[in-house]
């Protein structure tokens, strides 16, 4: 049962976040950063040889999502240089991991970070942008990538970021490198946080072990714009203090812009242009938070990630410390420490790592409905059309009805591992594996 604080009825104005059909997919769960696309119709099923356009082979070991502007999709990739089992527990050992935690880190001995554009049509690999070569990488989780967090789109140009080893610009005409800047991080086991573009700036959180913060840069030159720490934290380590969330936008019933950055123990909004602090909501002794936040009708809702993941709805019409004032409700189980929520119609659906979807009442938390679909999950439920599309580390792509009575409709199998979230463009469903990128339409 959910927790419900007595703001529960408040129904503030709703703010508009689906996108048409045919629009650009520039960032991570597309336009408007939701996981939510309307007017568009992609296959109820999807396989090896059903319903396949075109499917590309892709070099290297990444699990940013696709991105995709004017008939190009772009990705980013590692190409790592994999040490020998005995190398690999060696540089653990040099890097400062504890013994208790050598079989849950992964090295590399070097990686060639990349930047990678298909087209759209045809599936042909057009281009691979070299961006760096990283000498001895810090070491990552066995679950994680070196190039995990997903570039945008914008304008002429795409930003790539991969946290501590780099951020670029680049020219997508050309492809070459406008600006570069490196802001070292702690992240403990790898990069996660996707970057940002709001207006001119572009932001990026940089939630580590030994620093956190949220950093807007002028997305023409990369230099720095404005930087704010996060509110203090109490935790035994820093490891406690990390995070790895992806900023959301909205306007507030009061008309107020918001950059919302959800991290560890805090949720906050701060004044986009300045980075002022608006509001600030504690959550508790959540950690290592992955999934992105979705906003409606005034309200805030987010995964407090590891420790314990529970689903909490907050008011974003406040200011200051509103923990005890602007928590509409909360939810304490079954809620995803990776796949980040999904809002629509009053419902807010979510799946959790291990599996099992469920749905919950927007204004009151109420369980409306749990369905066990299988696997292991790490990519954001996609809905489109009145239908969730899923997608599992063993390669299952699951399809459910949305709504109060949500049926499993359709399951399909690819060859690859599922870690990137999917795209629908021009009724195309685009979804990336660990091997490959997929395009497919009826």
């Amino acid at each position: 049962m959910p927790r419900l604080f007595p703001h529960a009825a408040f129904l503030p104005i709703l703010i508009a976040s689906a996108v048409s059909a045919g629009a650009p997919w520039p960032q991570f769960r597309g336009p408007a950063g939701d996981g939510v696309v309307v007017g568009q119709s992609v296959p109820l099923t999807v396989g090896e040889d059903e319903n396949l356009l075109w499917k590309t082979a892709l070099p290297g070991k990444a699990w940013s999502s696709p991105v995709i502007a004017d008939g190009v999709v772009w990705m980013t990739t590692a190409i790592e240089a994999i040490p020998t089992e005995e190398e690999r527990v060696a540089m653990l050992r040099q890097a400062g991991v504890e013994e208790k935690h050598l079989k849950q880190r992964a090295v590399a001995k070097q990686i060639d970070l990349k930047l990678v554009s298909v087209d759209f049509k045809t599936g042909e690999l057009l281009r691979q942008v070299d961006l760096t070569t990283v000498e001895q990488p810090d070491p990552i989780h066995p679950l994680n990538s070196y190039a995990s967090p997903t570039p945008v789109i914008s304008g002429g140009n795409v930003y790539c970021h991969f946290g501590t080893f780099g951020t670029f610009c680049v020219d997508r005409t050309g492809g070459e490198i406008v600006w570069s800047r490196r802001l070292p991080l702690d992240h403990a086991v790898g990069p996660g946080s996707s970057p940002f573009v709001d207006g001119d700036r572009l932001v990026l959180i940089q939630d580590g072990m030994e620093r956190q913060y949220v950093v807007a840069l002028d997305k023409s030159t990369g230099k720095t714009v404005w930087e704010v720490d996060r509110p203090e934290m109490v935790a035994p380590s820093g490891d406690q203090k990390k995070a790895y969330c992806t900023p959301i936008k909205i306007v507030d019933p009061r008309g107020r812009e918001q950059l919302i950055c959800m991290g560890s123990q805090w949720i906050v909004a701060y004044q986009p242009e300045t980075g002022n602090e608006i509001w600030r909501a504690y959550h508790g002794k959540g950690f290592s938070v992955v999934p992105r936040p979705v906003y409606g009708d005034g309200v805030v809702y987010f995964s407090t990630g590891f420790g314990k993941a529970q689903l909490w709805a907050v008011r974003v019409d406040g200011e200051g410390d509103v923990s005890s004032s602007h928590v509409v409700w909360t939810v304490p189980k079954g809620i995803p420490t990776k796949p980040s929520p999904v809002l629509h119609d009053g419902l807010v659906y979510v799946i959790d790592d291990n599996g099992i979807a469920s749905c919950f009442e927007a204004d009151s938390g109420q369980l409306v409905w749990k369905k066990r679909i299988g696997g292991k999950h790490s990519a954001s439920p996609l809905l489109v059309d009145g239908r969730l599309y899923f997608g599992s580390h063993e390669g299952t792509v699951t399809v459910m009805s949305a709504g109060r009575d949500a049926e499993v409709v359709s399951e399909s199998q690819l060859d690859g591992q599922i870690m990137a979230s999917f795209a629908a463009v021009e009724n195309s469903l685009v979804i990336r594996t660990a091997d490959a990128i997929y395009r497919f339409a009826e």
